[in-house]
């Protein structure tokens, strides 16, 4: 039978930590790595290439699922997989890869549980695991959205599951997380600034005080984020104050 060629594909800014491992996790099942380097001031690119990756340098967007779908039009292989640069494949994950594709499924993508590490250890609950995201998806098949960077991958056909996680090192430390978290919530802000929800006294009571409380309750007590001990206490209480941080900036932005 004629192998099946997967490809991965990469976009990256400021990632010369993370694109080696990762770059090296995908060499276990992928035949081609596409990176696009959204202009990265440091090694990202330089280190890339000489993994053997394909690199194709453009702008650093707004929007990053942009450089995404550049990277994914780029590949031709039957089959892509799409990682993010603080992502990496376990061997058992490369091996299920392998396998399913040989089998030619009738399924055009798949669901891929993450495993996300936080303060010192993978989270187990709180929302925080099984995390799926589509990743592995036949060429032709699949497209991520251009408007918020949470969107999962649009498939073409039906979608199965994989049984293998991946592991999300996002947090490597504290300080790692409060960068993201700055991140995000200026996102928020920026949806918020769309929707124009006012700064009336209503607003203020709904995204600094209810919503927060409500996300807390909904991560540490629905969803057992307990079980997690500390890091798990944490990871819910920085997830409530998420929205109260975007109302400020929404505010100070007007």
């Amino acid at each position: 039978m004629k192998k099946i060629k997967i490809s991965a594909a990469i976009a990256t800014f400021n990632e010369e930590e993370n694109i080696a491992d990762c770059i090296n996790s995908l060499k276990n099942f992928a035949d081609e790595i596409i990176v696009v380097d959204g202009s990265s001031s440091d090694r990202t690119a330089q280190i890339a290439a000489k993994l053997g990756a394909k690199v194709i340098k453009t702008t650093n967007k707004p929007m990053f699922h942009i450089n995404k779908n550049l990277a994914i039009k780029n590949c031709t292989g039957e089959w892509i997989f799409l990682i993010d640069a603080d992502e990496r494949i376990t061997p058992q994950l490369a091996l299920e890869i392998k396998t399913v594709v040989a089998k030619r499924p009738k399924e055009n993508g798949f669901w891929i549980n993450r495993r996300n590490w936080f303060l010192g250890g993978f989270l187990k609950k709180g929302g925080a695991y099984p995390d799926p995201v589509i990743r592995l998806f036949r060429n032709g098949k699949g497209r991520l959205g251009e408007i918020s960077v949470h969107e999962q991958l649009t498939i073409d056909g039906e979608v199965g599951y994989l049984t293998n996680d991946i592991l999300h090192l996002a947090d490597p430390s504290f300080s790692r997380y409060l960068e993201r978290a700055n991140r995000y919530t200026t996102q928020t802000a920026e949806e918020l600034i769309k929707a124009e929800p006012g700064r009336g006294m209503w607003p203020i009571i709904y995204y600094m005080i209810i919503k927060p409380i409500i996300t807390f309750l909904k991560i540490y007590v629905r969803h057992k984020g307990y079980q997690d001990g500390f890091r798990g206490f944490i990871w819910a209480l920085f997830s409530a104050v998420h929205h109260f941080y975007a109302y400020v900036k929404y505010w100070q932005r007007h």
